[in-house]
């Protein structure tokens, strides 16, 4: 194999590289990936389920070019995929309102994959240092030999969850031929704490539903307190638009604090928190838990700024905690038509590794499934 020359390689046994593997099923293709097995991060994601798409599919639902994102999605959409899925025997299930999980684990698709495709064209344990171009062959160096292509296609994921073989060798690809890699970060991640904001360590393994306010987006949903900071599906998602400097957290989404001033009931019990988060945010308040009419006017203002409590996180879980990395290469670099490089023939990049980043919720998968689907139409 080493000597020959195949159609195809690709790199990477994630979910962009394993559905383009599906679809060109007998074509001429080599899977090559780092990992002892594949679809390792897929089978960990969603709770071991793997969050796999989502019912409300838009371009508003990610960070990036929303005129490229929408030429991708709108040609392998969530019902295109759930379809394709369900042909070959995997019905997803809706949960959460409206994101779909394998029924009863991520395994579920990971082996539908893998049946798609000849065991003979996937190496495992095979790490990509560098990738070269020569009379238009492309030469895959590897720490197994080199392998040869007339088409190369990058499907090597972003930075997150290292443990799992996250290397940023796909980046240092489409440097190498001229790309422009815009900053990477961790998204889907929780945020650690500035010493001000420390007390809510104090609260750990608690949710609250909150309304976040970040930059431009407003994101509604559970809050989750945690030993290193803060984290829950709101938190996450706002991680996607945080660029450093304030959030806004209204932890009283529900609450119109005038309707309170009336109440004999104890004002702890009126904030639609639960009684420790309550309790907590009182004291930090230096507000007494009191019957509600019995509060002065200082004291309203103060709970008040329970509705806008802005701060700055001082960073985030890291890659090692993260879902997803946000950034990556230019879409202005990238046909959307075929996910071919604007830059070098026959060489393409799939799901993470571009610049469009999904909220939480299935999203990003769709994103990978999409970019595989639009790069078998062409190659």
């Amino acid at each position: 194999m080493k000597n020959q020359t195949v159609d195809t390689i690709i790199i990477g046994a994630g979910a962009s590289g394993l559905m383009l593997g599906a679809l060109l099923k007998n074509r001429d293709f080599l899977i090559i990936d780092n990992n002892p097995k594949i679809g390792s991060k897929m089978l960990i994601s969603g709770g071991g389920r793997c969050n796999i798409t989502n019912d409300n599919l838009q371009s508003k639902n990610y960070l990036g070019n929303q005129r490229f994102i929408r030429n991708i999605i709108k040609r392998f959409d969530q019902n295109q995929l759930l379809l394709w899925l369900n042909q070959r025997g995997l019905t997803p299930q809706l949960r959460k309102d409206s994101q779909y999980f394998c029924k009863n684990s991520a395994k579920e698709i990971v082996d539908l994959l893998k049946r798609e495709i000849d065991n003979h064209k996937i190496k495992l344990q095979t790490e990509v240092t560098k990738v070269e171009k020569k009379d238009n062959i492309f030469k895959v160096h590897t720490n197994r030999g080199i392998f040869q292509a007339k088409k190369v296609v990058v499907a090597t994921g972003g930075l997150s969850f290292p443990k799992l073989g996250a290397t940023p060798i796909g980046y240092d690809i489409a440097k190498s031929f001229g790309h422009t890699i815009s900053t990477l970060n961790p998204a889907l991640v929780g945020f650690t704490l500035q010493p001000k904001q420390f007390f809510f360590k104090s609260l750990s393994g608690v949710s609250t539903d909150v309304k976040i306010k970040v930059g431009e987006q407003e994101i509604k949903g559970s809050l989750l307190f945690a030993h290193k900071g803060i984290s829950g599906p709101a938190i996450l998602n706002a991680s996607l638009y945080w660029q450093k400097g304030k959030i806004t957290i209204d932890f009283l989404p529900n609450i119109k604090i005038e309707q309170l001033k009336s109440s004999k009931k104890y004002i702890s019990n009126l904030l639609g928190l639960s009684n420790r988060v309550a309790k907590t945010f009182l004291e930090q308040l230096e507000i007494e838990d009191k019957s509600a009419n019995k509060l002065n006017n200082e004291e309203y203002k103060k709970i008040e700024s329970l509705k806008e409590y802005s701060f700055a996180p001082a960073g985030t879980f890291g890659y090692s905690k993260a879902e997803v990395t946000k950034g990556g290469i230019n879409t202005d670099e990238i046909d959307a038509s075929s996910m071919m490089s604007k830059k070098e023939e026959n060489l393409y990049f799939l799901g993470e590794l571009v610049d469009v980043t999904g909220e939480l919720g299935g999203y990003n998968f769709q994103w990978a499934f999409a970019t595989a689907y639009v790069c078998s139409k062409t190659i």
